[in-house]
């Protein structure tokens, strides 16, 4: 009785946290307006919009399964979509440059097919890792577009240094994935400067596991990371239709200088960076004397399309810890 009791008292508390996040990200969300922007597109459009995200968590989701079952051909790949739209959801409505719903990956797989932790674990890394070597692909392109576009044409001085610091950012992925592969674990040797505790240990473990993955399965690491390029396309696809539906003129260099400033506005430490997407919109395509109007209604668009995937994600979040 007891133990039911407690059982009963966890789930209603997961569904009290995913209620909290649900209201703080909606408080200041402007729903009226994001339905007039909707408003402005066709239906035809909409689906358009609706399919190209639909292919996007498919191939988003087959870059996790992709590496699961290199070692282990039992799993499903359909019961890790709603997974990842579950983690989507987590992620989207918490503090953080959108993470945070990575251990939900974690327990289904340890409750669903017996996976320790530690093996878990390597999975998410190495699935965070393709996710941020694709889109940081992107971003390097993208800061070339900023400085061709001529966003920072402005400030004084060279427009590369300002852009140093990202620039060396979008290095670290495939540099931390060659480390692995080469043996080298530079996250649990950074941490052991600190601490050698049962947390850093666990991490060690699993970051060990993930360089395995990538010398012994290095085919299966080179499909993830296609399937993670085209899921990273298909994110900028997407807001090349917006615009165009819109009717927004505007130039090839521009449209991904655009783009390139909202994805870093989910950096900031904000539940789905609330305010700051908008912002970008208006400062960026502001720049390409477009009005406000219309470049918050790009930005609504965006907020229609992650509060709906991002409510779906709770709701899988909560029906999958009911279960």
């Amino acid at each position: 009785m007891k133990e039911k009791f407690l059982r009963r008292l966890r789930t209603f508390a997961f569904y009290v946290l995913l209620a909290l996040l649900l209201y703080f990200a909606l408080r200041n969300a402007p729903l009226t307006d994001i339905w007039e922007a909707l408003k402005k597109l066709q239906l035809w459009q909409l689906f358009v919009l609706l399919g190209i995200n639909i292919v996007i968590y498919m191939l988003i989701t087959m870059r996790w399964w992709l590496i699961i079952r290199a070692e282990n051909k039992n799993i499903s790949y359909f019961p890790l979509l709603s997974i990842r739209v579950a983690v989507f959801g987590i992620s989207y409505f918490t503090l953080g440059p959108q993470v945070g719903g990575e251990p939900l990956q974690v327990l289904y797989l340890q409750r669903k097919y017996g996976m320790t932790y530690t093996r878990a674990t390597s999975t998410v890394i190495m699935d965070k890792l393709l996710e941020f070597l694709a889109n940081f692909i992107l971003l390097g392109f993208g800061l070339t577009a900023v400085v061709e576009a001529g966003i920072l044409s402005a400030n004084s001085g060279n427009p590369w240094v300002a852009l140093s610091g990202l620039i060396l950012l979008v290095f670290w992925p495939p540099v931390h994935i060659l480390f692995m592969y080469k043996g080298k674990y530079p996250v649990s040797a950074f941490l052991r400067k600190f601490s050698n505790n049962k947390f850093v240990r666990f991490i060690a473990a699993s970051e060990r596991m993930a360089g395995t993955f990538c010398r012994r399965h290095l085919s299966s690491m080179l499909s993830a990371i296609f399937v993670s390029v085209l899921a990273a396309l298909g994110m900028v696809g997407e807001f090349f239709c917006i615009t165009f539906f819109l009717g927004l003129h505007l130039s090839f260099w521009q449209t991904v200088a655009s783009w390139t400033a909202g994805w870093l506005a989910f950096l900031v430490p904000l539940p789905g960076g609330l305010g700051a997407l908008e912002a970008s919109q208006v400062f960026a395509l502001g720049a390409f004397e477009i009005s406000a109007s219309l470049a918050i209604s790009v930005a609504l668009l965006i907020r229609a399309r992650d509060l709906l995937i991002g409510g779906l994600g709770l709701l899988a979040a909560g029906r999958g810890i009911k279960k």
